[in-house]
């Protein structure tokens, strides 16, 4: 499969995944097309050897496994992370300004940056919570207001002299979406139920984000760029699902996770900090009759792969990167380091990782913050608080990440399909 062919497939899963609902949605579609049986947590599981299931949880994370057909001596455990920093639309959202004009209340979720967001189409993503009248149940129904509906206007030059001179910008002032003229008032809720499905009386909760309608794009002099938004962290997702499904799998217990909540700090009942993953392997270690120190045995013999973007060296910022490691666009899976653990990469997991690439003939890069500049986390860290294992964190190198527009690799892509294809060899 050439790169153009997995950078078109890439574009198709972002654009279907407006939201971590959505594209928790699209993994679970695809893993039921490969004959994977879903579990639920409230139910009892029935679990056997050779088997392929998956599990959710909140909607918006995500765990795969297989189980071998013999017995196995350790696991093989793949993260990467559902959300991206977005405006989250608050509750009562609609807002009258100056008798003419109709905006929604929102608020930042996660570190965005701002600037981008403003003079460009922008939609409405996520979910509702409905009861069902003859079950007495909660429902959930993905939204997607599937049209150009949003946009947050630019303040003139003549009227901000400091736009181009640092402009602070004010997420209650600068930030919110147009809507309407007042002619809209009190049709947003209607709206989103429409696009739900449902009528608007039936909305007890939401959870709906703005998203970037703005459809990805394969440019440069050869094609070998690839930019859309939401690249962190759904490269890596995409990217990580597809090699999970195409590695061999028989010799471990082959685990895929897409966890949620990554941009807030994972302290959350579905992220990396949740008990979400070691529950999950208590208890497909309890269906299969082994022991708890079965599996503290087969802890200590597994690794993780936590994949997360990376941040690439910028053609117009190049000061801004480490002296000497410096991953660049199409150059490969980058290798994540820090030595106050934000990434939990060490000499062992580094030498594991570096393997499994030179088995699967890719390329490997490294990445460190400069030492003078504060840097990011991740989830591997996090998650290594509930389940402690060697972990290597690694990523897609990627410009203007947390921008609704991010632009990152065509080739980086395969790189790493065929890399965790060889992890679950």
């Amino acid at each position: 499969m050439t790169d153009l062919t997995i950078s078109k497939e890439l574009a198709q899963f972002l654009e279907a995944s407006p939201s971590c609902f959505h594209a928790a949605a699209n993994m679970k579609k695809a893993l039921e097309n490969e004959n994977y049986t879903e579990l639920y947590e409230n139910r009892k599981w029935q679990i056997r050897p050779g088997g392929k299931y998956f599990v959710t949880r909140n909607g918006s994370s995500l765990i795969a496994f297989t189980i071998p057909a013999r017995e196995f001596s350790g696991m093989r455990i793949l993260a990467s992370h559902s959300d991206s920093p977005a405006f989250k639309i608050k509750e009562n959202p609609e807002l009258e300004s100056d008798s003419h004009y109709i905006r929604l209340n929102t608020e930042r979720y996660g570190g965005m940056l701002c600037a981008p967001w403003f003079d460009r189409p922008l939609s409405v993503a996520g979910r509702v919570i409905v009861k069902d009248p003859s079950s007495g149940t909660f429902l959930t129904k993905l939204v997607n207001v599937d049209r150009d509906l949003l946009l947050i206007p630019n303040l003139a030059i003549h009227m901000n002299r400091d736009a181009n001179t640092g402009y602070k910008y004010n997420a209650q002032k600068d930030m919110l979406p147009l809507y309407g003229s007042l002619t809209a008032k009190g049709t947003f809720m209607k709206t989103v139920a429409d696009a739900a499905g449902v009528e608007e009386d039936e909305i007890l909760g939401h959870d709906l984000f703005l998203y970037n309608r703005e459809k990805a794009s394969i440019w440069g002099a050869s094609g070998e760029f690839i930019s859309c938004g939401r690249l962190d962290d759904l490269q890596c997702t995409f990217a990580s699902l597809r090699g999970f499904l195409a590695g061999a799998k028989k010799d471990c217990l082959a685990v895929h996770c897409m966890l949620d909540n990554e941009e807030v700090g994972s302290t959350t009942k579905q992220g990396a900090a949740s008990t979400f993953l070691r529950d999950t392997l208590l208890r497909i270690h309890d269906c299969l009759g082994m022991s708890r120190e079965d599996y503290l045995i087969h802890l200590a013999d597994s690794l993780m792969l936590s994949a997360d973007n990376a941040h690439a060296v910028h053609p117009n910022h190049t000061e801004k990167s480490d002296p000497s490691n410096r991953p660049y666009i199409n150059g490969g899976i980058v290798l994540k380091f820090n030595a106050n653990q934000k990434y939990c990469t060490d000499g062992v997991s580094a030498a594991m990782f570096r393997d499994i690439c030179k088995r699967a003939e890719v390329p490997v890069q490294t990445f460190a913050n400069r030492s003078d500049m504060a840097g990011g986390s991740t989830l591997g860290n996090i998650s290594n608080t509930q389940v402690a294992l060697n972990t290597v964190d690694i990523g897609l190198p990627q410009l203007a990440m947390h921008s609704p527009y991010e632009t990152a690799g065509v080739k980086d892509t395969e790189y790493l399909i065929r890399a965790t294809a060889e992890f679950f060899a």
